[in-house]
């Protein structure tokens, strides 16, 4: 799960993968399972330099590509219960001029380069300012916003891809929580998370075989590299509300 502007049902299947793209860059793809009785937002913070600019992050659309994840999990043909799960981690004078929104697929995105430019979204598609100074590490953050429609019966809906500036060298992979009015200091997970790393990360599950092996690199947009092998972690039950950082 992850951050919503409002009350959800349900969310489950979460699939995140991450990669390095050129220094100072990183790609992401997320995909989820998600039920709410009212359009929602999702909403991911992102470590971006402080004061980027509004076009600083590429949105990719992979609604041609929506068996991504699929394809992923071919390159670890193994036995679910041998997979071991991860451990224990003044108004203004004028209105600002609204955001720019992106169409990509079957959402439609924005990025919001600090918490004081959720007023120029939509108010369905906002977090409130007290929720977020329960989480003070994203104070000088920038946010990915994918505005989600049509929740009520559940849909899993296809993955959502992203390049943004990165203030870190690591992967960053997103996986706090705020739903509705919540800040939980634990979480359920049911994440399944995806790297790729010039050097192994540690305890994370390899891939038999490069990754162009097993997934169609022209279909995502070289989203993932293909001559390089990938690494595999599961999160499930109950852990501390955090992100994640490979």
């Amino acid at each position: 799960m992850c951050c919503f502007s409002g009350p959800v049902a349900s969310v489950s299947s979460t699939r995140i993968f991450g990669r390095r793209s050129v220094p100072g860059r990183q790609l992401l793809a997320y995909e989820m399972t998600v039920a709410a009785v009212r359009d929602v937002a999702m909403i991911l913070p992102l470590p971006t330099p402080v004061a980027s600019p509004e076009d600083a992050v590429r949105f990719i659309d992979l609604s041609g590509y929506t068996e991504l994840f699929k394809h992923i999990e071919r390159g670890f043909p193994v036995p679910k219960a041998a997979r071991e799960p991860l451990a224990r981690g003044l108004a203004p004078q004028s209105a600002p001029a609204p955001l720019v929104v992106h169409s990509v697929g079957k959402f439609e995105a924005s990025f919001v380069p600090r918490q004081a430019d959720f007023s120029r979204l939509d108010p369905r598609f906002r977090i409130a300012p007290e929720l977020w100074a329960k989480a003070p590490q994203y104070d000088d953050w920038g946010f990915a916003v994918f505005q989600l429609a049509d929740l009520s019966s559940g849909v899993s809906v296809h993955p959502m891809a992203f390049e943004f500036p990165s203030r870190d060298d690591r992967v960053f992979l997103p996986t706090f929580h705020i739903h509705g009015d919540e800040v939980p200091l634990e979480a359920d997970f049911d994440h399944v998370l995806y790297a790729q790393r010039r050097v192994a990360p540690r305890g994370w599950m390899p891939s038999g075989q490069d990754a162009r092996e097993f997934v169609d690199v022209a279909r995502c947009a070289h989203l993932v590299d293909g001559n390089r092998p990938m690494y595999r972690r599961e999160v499930l039950g109950t852990h501390a509300n955090r992100d994640l950082w490979v």
